[in-house]
């Protein structure tokens, strides 16, 4: 964990490396601010399999590892920005996030279509969420 006056930057084992050159997150003015995160899995580095549903699942569970370590969780998530391979799987995205947030509110979000994401990636979200 990086401290400046500015910023806190946030790196937890408990989710993904980032694959670039940047931090997992960031910490500034009581926001958390995730880089986009695809669907590794921690213990085989890899992109899990099975599809969309599946990368979503994994992406949410790796945000909420991020937000955990910073002592946060999901109820936390103010906005989050949905980039996907291919807008016919909105409704696949959307059963998911009902899965997720099961009965509090949901966040502010944005989706939108991409050509291409890291390591073949079908969906990426980076979050942001409040103290």
């Amino acid at each position: 964990m990086i401290l400046n006056s500015m910023k806190k930057v946030l790196d937890t084992p408990n989710s993904p490396k980032a694959v670039g050159t940047y931090n997992q997150a960031v910490e500034s003015n009581n926001f958390i601010f995730t880089s986009g995160q695809v669907g590794i899995d921690l213990s085989s580095n890899k992109l899990v399999e099975g599809g969309i549903s599946n990368e979503v699942n994994q992406v949410l569970q790796n945000i909420e590892s991020i937000l955990n370590d910073a002592n946060l969780n999901k109820n936390h998530i103010i906005k989050l920005t949905v980039f996907l391979i291919d807008l016919n799987q909105f409704e696949i995205v959307n059963e998911s996030f009902k899965r997720f947030f099961g009965n509090i509110d949901f966040p502010a979000r944005s989706t939108v279509e991409v050509s291409k994401l890291p390591l073949g990636a079908n969906i990426e979200i980076e979050c942001i969420a409040s103290k």
